[in-house]
C-alpha cells in the first residue's frame, strides 16, 4: 500500500484573499499627507510659540487619516521614552463632539480628552487632582473628588495632560467647536483652546473643512494666532497631481487584485473627475464598489458596480462647489510676501541691497 506523501495543513485565514473590509484599514502616506506631515515635523516642538494650528481642507480629502497618520508617528518617534515612562502618551486624538445642543459641550469635550487619557479607569477619574504612576502607567485614584463640574473636569484635564506628558492634542471636526456658537464667542471658544494648550504645555491641532477657516477668518485675532496649513485635493490641470493621484489608484488597485485586477487604471480619469481629487472620497467609492462585486457580481470585476458606486451628478456638483468656493477664501490667506530689501549706497557710491 503507497502512502500518499504527508502534507502540511494549511492555515484557512491565510488562504482567504482580502476581502472589501481590508479597504478601511489601508491607509495610503500619498505626497500629500507626507508633506503636510513634513510641516507639521517643523512646527511641532516643545516650547513652540504655535500653540494652535489649524489643517483644513476640503470634504473627503483625508483629513482624518492625516490625524490618525500625526499621532501614530508621534508614538513611533517616542516609543523609546514610553517603555521607560509607562504614563506618557506623548499625543492624544480626538473628535470634536457635536452634541446636538445650542452650545458647544465643553464638558463632553474634556470627557472625551480624559477617556483617552486612561479609557479604563474614565469613571474612576479624579475631576481635581491626580497623578500618573510611572510604572505601571495608570491613573492614581484622588483622596477626595470635588464632582464633575466644568471646572473641575478643565482642571483634571489640564493636569492629565501634563502628567502624560501629552505634547499634541489632535481634534479632528474641529468646526464643531466654533460652528455651534454665536459670532461674538468666537474669540472666546478659541481662547479656551489656547489657553488649555498653555497650561498643559503641548499645543493643538485643529483639523476641519473650509468652513473652519471661514469660520476663524471672521476674527482677526483668530486668524493672527493660528498657523494654517491647507490640505489641497490633487487637482485635474497639474500634471504632477495626476500622476500622484494615478499613484493612489494603484495602490488600492494592487489591495485587491482578485476583485479588479487591472480595471482601475482605465477608468482613473473619470475616477479622478467623480473624486474632485479626494483620496478620502476615492477610498469610499472604491469600498462600495468592492462590496458590491462581492455582493452581487458573484467576485468579478464589472463596470455597473464601479459607476453605481460614484458620486451622483448632483453630489459630485455640491462637494465641488464647496471646494471651489474654499479654495477661493484659503489660498489667498496663505500668501507670503517678503519685500525686497532697500538697497542702501556704500561710501563708494555702490548700491547694496
Amino acid at each position: 500500500m503507497i502512502k500518499a506523501p504527508h502534507s502540511e495543513p494549511t492555515d484557512p485565514q491565510q488562504a482567504l484573499p482580502p476581502t472589501a473590509q481590508s479597504l478601511r484599514n489601508l491607509k495610503i502616506k500619498h505626497t500629500r499627507i507626507a508633506h503636510l506631515m513634513s510641516d507639521l515635523h517643523t512646527l511641532v516642538y516643545p516650547g513652540s510659540q504655535d500653540s494652535l494650528l489649524l489643517v483644513c481642507g476640503p470634504t473627503g480629502v483625508g483629513k482624518s487619516t492625516l490625524a490618525h497618520y500625526v499621532v501614530e508617528t508621534s508614538l513611533q518617534s517616542n516609543e523609546e521614552q514610553m517603555s521607560v515612562n509607562a504614563g506618557l502618551i506623548p499625543a492624544v486624538y480626538i473628535e470634536a463632539p457635536s452634541s446636538g445642543e445650542n452650545e458647544f459641550s465643553w464638558r463632553l469635550f474634556y470627557s472625551k480628552i480624559l477617556t483617552q487619557l486612561d479609557p479604563e479607569f474614565m469613571h474612576q477619574m479624579p475631576r481635581a487632582s491626580f497623578g500618573i504612576d510611572i510604572e505601571s502607567g495608570r491613573m492614581v485614584r484622588p483622596r477626595t473628588s470635588s464632582g464633575q463640574s466644568l471646572a473641575s473636569l478643565r482642571t483634571a484635564v489640564e493636569r492629565g495632560l501634563r502628567a502624560r506628558g501629552t505634547q499634541l492634542l489632535v481634534i479632528d471636526e474641529a468646526a464643531h467647536i466654533i460652528r455651534q456658537t454665536s459670532a461674538r464667542r468666537l474669540e472666546i471658544q478659541l481662547d479656551t483652546l489656547k489657553s488649555l494648550a498653555n497650561a498643559c504645555g503641548a499645543q493643538i491641532l485643529l483639523i476641519g473643512a473650509y468652513d473652519l477657516y471661514q469660520l476663524m477668518s471672521l476674527s482677526g485675532q483668530l486668524s493672527r494666532r493660528t498657523h494654517v496649513l491647507h490640505f489641497e485635493r490633487y487637482r485635474q490641470d497639474r500634471p504632477e497631481d495626476e500622476r500622484a493621484f494615478l499613484s493612489c489608484i494603484r495602490k488600492f488597485q494592487s489591495a485587491l487584485p482578485h476583485l479588479w485586477g487591472d480595471n482601475l487604471l482605465a477608468h482613473a480619469e473619470a475616477l479622478h473627475e467623480n473624486t474632485v481629487g479626494c483620496v478620502g472620497t476615492l477610498s469610499a467609492i472604491l469600498m462600495r464598489t468592492a462590496r458590491l462585486i462581492e455582493n452581487k457580481e458573484g467576485g468579478s470585476w464589472s463596470v455597473d458596480a464601479l459607476r453605481h458606486s460614484l458620486l451622483t451628478d448632483a453630489q459630485h456638483k455640491s462637494i465641488l462647489g464647496e471646494t471651489l468656493d474654499g479654495e477661493i477664501t484659503v489660498i489667498p490667506g496663505l500668501l507670503r510676501n517678503l519685500p525686497k530689501a532697500p538697497r542702501r549706497s556704500t561710501s563708494q557710491g555702490r548700491y547694496v541691497a
